[in-house]
This record gives structure tokens, C-alpha cells and sequence, in this order.
């Protein structure tokens, strides 16, 4: 068998929608020279040409006609998802004008972006946890860093999407950061593995990959593949000293389209500075990025795979990552699959996403059955054109990172709503800096700053989230209203934090050391 993923300029006379349905299929066809009960398998250029040379043309072309309408899983797509830390939605489609990342853009003007997308945690390890189950990080077991004494891991009943694709008959494979399991790739049912952190290896190991899913014919393949650019880089930056930048030594800042300050920072040149650094960054990863998706193109599998890009949270600068501010929760999600209407062709969706949603509506995509413990909601429907509800809220929680800093909160619409479970500084330094370069606007002295009982936001009016009208008596009954959701929330998916202060995996082992005088 030969996997049927060629370019479309093969057969131009044959109708799209009938190219696609078998670009992205294997072709049966009787052979009368064979033995009862056998086929000819053979690849699309031939199927093309048979179907256009004998009567089964006809019967041939209904048939996978009726099984699209009748949404049988006839042809499975490949399925590669890319993703970085720590970006956000700083990209140039997303707004960002001082950036240039045009090989995502391009994917983005191909496929289907999603405007408001958010994670369900500001923070590595935690977000990728949900966005591979499906579930809530209370739920799924990874409250905080999977790494080193962190150790925070997956339930063991958790499935991830790796264990789910894998046992619908995927070839699965993973390359470069795996962060939502203290476990390793087999944890994640992931076949193949490939390390390289950094964008250039992961990418170089993936398109060896593909070469190899490429010529495969019997299975389509999954792949997740993840890069730590643009994280910041301790220790290589040899002009460091005091502060952690984005600089590594492969790195470099990008100031050619300017330095464009978001609403929450203050302009100052230590702003300004890191920006660039992170700019630099970011062009670095979509150059990388781009090579995949040329290698993609390059070997006839474009319209048979979706390829997803995402990331974990939002960029590393005070008040965004690991904090529940929208500049920390909103994340860039764009998609493209050419075999299937709606899947691509430049759209752009402004309803609101979570990261727990990828994975039933992918699940859906492949014909599975989406387990019951799944907590997201498809949205299949919304990318096909059918009637779709789309979310009221999405919800978001930090619980452990640096340190205990327990937070939960609503986003609609119109308003944000942080319940804060701990007098913590008012909001968790990403900058892993003893000296940082960048400042807030609010609050004005981080030194002094702790977190209120509740915060609350009025995002039509105020999308940085600099004034909280917690306490304004105005604002009284949507602040009970949106409690009430939160608590709603956290009581129906059991969420620990409601009944007492959750135990570190840290704190467990030392616990064990005290009780037993050895680790």
C-alpha cells in the first residue's frame, strides 16, 4: 500500500470535491485478475485515471459521496501540532505590527485563525496538560511544573491525545519539548520520539520524521512537535548578568519593523529592550516553523494533514504569563485542513476558545468517540458552517510555579473575574530576573503590591485590565453574578481548592523524609 497524499496538480479535470476525497483516502479498486476477495490497492494518479477509464467511475465517486454526508471516517487526516512557549498571541496576524512572523501568517491566511483563544493556566506545563486531555489541570493532575522536583505529572487514568490516537490506529510520534507529564513520551503513547528543545533541531527531527510517515501506506501519522523559543534563555546570553533574557547565543534582537509596547507595560528602555529580544525570538521560531511547513508541502501531504499551531500561554513579561490577566491567557490558535470545507481558506473566528476544547474536536474529526471525562466541547460544528453555541465563559486557574500562588477566574464577553485564594505579590515575576527590566503600569510598586480577595474587570472598556472595580458598588450585582459562575464551576469539577490548600508534590516528598528519615 502507498499513502494516497499527492499534490493536487496531478489530475486538474477531476471536481475538487471528489480530488480531496481521495487525496486524504486509500483507493480500493477489483482487480478481475486477482483472487476472489482480493483488491489492487493503488495510489491516486492510478485510481484517477481507472475511475475516469471504467464504469466503476461512477459508482466509485457516489459512494465516497454518500459517505461524506453521511460523516463516516472514510479518510483520516494526518494531524501535526505545532507548538512553542511562551508567545501568546504575539504574532503579526494577531496584531502585533512590529513583528514579523510571515510563514505563520501565511498559515493563518490558509487555513482558519481564531481570534479569542485562551488556555486554561498561565503557565507550561499546566496548559499543555489540558490541551492534550481535555481537562482541567485540577482534574487532570498537573498543577504546576512537570520537571525536576516540580514533579507535577498526569493522573494515571489520565488519556492523553498521543494514547487515544495511538490506540485509533495512529503512527504517533513526538519531537522536541514534552512538558505536560513528569513521565516521558511513552507516557503520552507517543511511538516515535525525538528530542531538540531549540526550533531548529526539533525541526530538522520532525522532517526527518515526516520523511519516513511519508512513504509509510498504511496508517496516518500524528505528530506534536514543540520548541522552547521564544521561553527566555538562561545562561546564553553571554551579555546577561543580572536579568534572564530571550537571547541565546542563536539569537538576536529584531527591531526592523520598530518596538510596539502593549497597553500594560510601561515604555521604558528596559521595555523596550526585551521586546526587541523577544521579537528576535519569535522571527526565529516562525522561520523554523516555516521549514516544516515547506517540508509538509514539499512532500505531497498539505491536503491530507491538519496542521494545528498553538501555544502553551502568554509571553514572558510581568502581569502576562503566569498571571490571569488576558496578555497571560490568551493564546495564538490557527489551523488548516485543505480536504474539508471550512477547515481553511483564511477564515477568522472571533468566538471564544479554551485549550480543553482541541481535543474532542479533533477526536471528532477522526471518527472516535470523545471519552466522558473530557471536560471541553468540539468545535467541529462552528469550522463546518452548522449551528454551533458558543462559549459564555472560559475559565482559568494557576495553582503552583514559581510558588504557591493559588488564583481562579471567569472570563466573558464583556468582564474577568480572579478570585485569589493567597495574599501573594499581585502578580508572579516571569522574567527569572534578580534584576528585571520591564515594568508594569499596574501596580505601580510590584515591591508593595498584593493580590485583593477578588478582582474584577470591565474588558469592553478596559482590555489591559489596569482598573479594578471589585469594590465599586456599581458594579455589585455582576460581581455576585459571576461568583456565582466561578463557584458553579469549581464545585461541579471538583476543583480542590475549594475545601482545602492543595499539597505540592515537593511537599509530599519531604513529608516521606521526615516520616521515614531517607528520601
Amino acid at each position: 500500500m502507498m499513502r494516497t497524499c499527492h499534490s493536487r496538480k496531478l489530475v486538474r479535470s477531476v471536481p475538487e470535491g471528489l480530488l480531496r476525497q481521495a487525496s486524504c483516502s486509500t483507493v480500493v479498486l477489483p482487480n478481475t485478475d486477482m483472487k476472489k476477495n482480493d483488491a489492487k490497492l493503488i495510489g491516486r494518479r492510478d485510481a484517477m485515471r481507472a475511475m475516469a477509464a471504467t464504469p466503476l467511475s461512477a459508482a466509485l465517486a457516489s459512494s465516497a459521496t454518500q459517505g461524506a454526508q453521511r460523516g463516516m471516517p472514510a479518510k483520516r487526516p494526518n494531524i501535526l501540532l505545532m507548538h512553542c512557549h511562551d508567545l501568546g498571541q504575539y504574532l503579526h496576524c494577531y496584531g502585533v505590527k512590529t513583528v514579523r512572523t510571515p510563514n505563520l501568517d501565511r498559515l493563518a491566511s490558509e487555513g482558519v485563525r481564531f481570534e479569542r483563544s485562551f488556555c486554561t493556566a498561565p503557565q507550561c506545563s499546566p496548559s499543555r496538560a489540558s490541551l492534550f486531555t481535555g481537562r482541567y489541570p485540577h482534574n487532570n493532575g498537573v498543577m504546576g511544573l512537570c520537571h525536576a522536583d516540580f514533579a507535577w505529572d498526569l493522573h494515571p487514568d489520565e488519556r492523553h491525545l498521543g494514547q487515544i490516537l495511538r490506540d485509533a490506529g495512529y503512527t504517533t510520534a513526538g519531537v522536541g519539548i514534552i512538558h505536560e507529564t513528569h513521565s516521558g513520551p511513552k507516557r503520552c503513547g507517543l511511538q516515535h520520539y525525538k528530542g531538540g528543545g531549540g526550533a531548529k533541531q526539533a525541526v530538522n527531527n520532525a522532517i526527518g520524521l515526516l520523511e519516513r510517515f511519508a512513504s509509510e501506506t498504511d496508517k496516518p501519522f500524528y505528530m506534536q512537535v514543540g520548541c522552547i523559543e521564544p521561553h527566555r534563555l538562561g545562561g546564553k546570553d553571554p551579555h546577561a548578568s543580572d536579568h534572564m533574557g530571550f537571547l541565546g547565543r542563536h539569537l538576536k534582537p529584531d527591531t526592523t519593523l520598530g518596538v510596539d509596547v502593549p497597553g500594560f507595560l510601561r515604555d521604558t528602555e528596559g521595555t523596550r529592550t526585551e521586546l526587541a529580544e523577544l521579537q528576535g525570538a519569535v522571527h526565529y521560531m516562525d522561520e523554523q516553523y516555516g521549514r516544516l511547513l515547506k517540508a509538509v508541502r514539499d512532500r505531497g501531504l498539505e491536503e491530507c494533514t491538519l496542521v494545528i499551531f498553538t501555544t502553551d500561554h502568554g509571553y514572558a513579561m510581568p502581569r502576562a504569563k503566569c498571571s490571569l490577566y488576558d496578555p497571560g491567557i490568551a493564546v495564538a490558535l490557527m489551523l488548516r485542513l485543505p480536504s474539508r470545507q471550512g477547515w481553511h481558506g483564511g477564515a477568522v473566528h472571533s468566538q471564544m476558545i479554551s485549550n480543553v476544547d482541541y481535543v474532542p474536536t479533533l477526536l471528532g474529526l477522526v471518527g472516535r468517540a470523545i471519552p466522558a471525562n473530557v471536560q471541553g466541547r468540539s468545535f467541529a460544528s462552528l469550522l463546518d458552517g452548522k449551528p454551533y453555541e458558543p462559549r459564555k465563559e472560559v475559565f482559568g486557574e494557576i495553582t503552583y510555579h514559581d510558588y504557591y500562588d493559588p488564583r481562579r477566574c471567569i472570563r466573558t464577553e464583556t468582564h474577568k473575574l480572579i478570585v485569589n485564594f493567597s495574599s501573594a505579590p499581585s502578580f508572579m515575576d516571569p522574567s527569572q530576573s534578580w534584576r528585571p527590566r520591564s515594568d508594569t503600569i499596574v501596580p505601580p510598586n510590584h515591591a508593595l503590591a498584593y493580590h485583593p480577595v477578588v478582582e474584577l474587570y470591565d474588558l469592553r472598556s478596559d482590555p489591559w485590565e489596569q482598573k479594578d472595580l471589585a469594590d465599586d458598588p456599581a458594579r455589585a450585582e455582576v460581581r455576585k453574578g459571576l461568583l456565582a459562575r466561578l463557584h458553579r464551576h469549581l464545585s461541579e469539577t471538583q476543583d480542590p481548592i475549594l475545601t482545602e490548600a492543595v499539597v505540592s508534590p515537593m511537599h509530599r516528598k519531604a513529608w516521606a523524609m521526615l516520616k521515614g528519615g531517607k528520601m
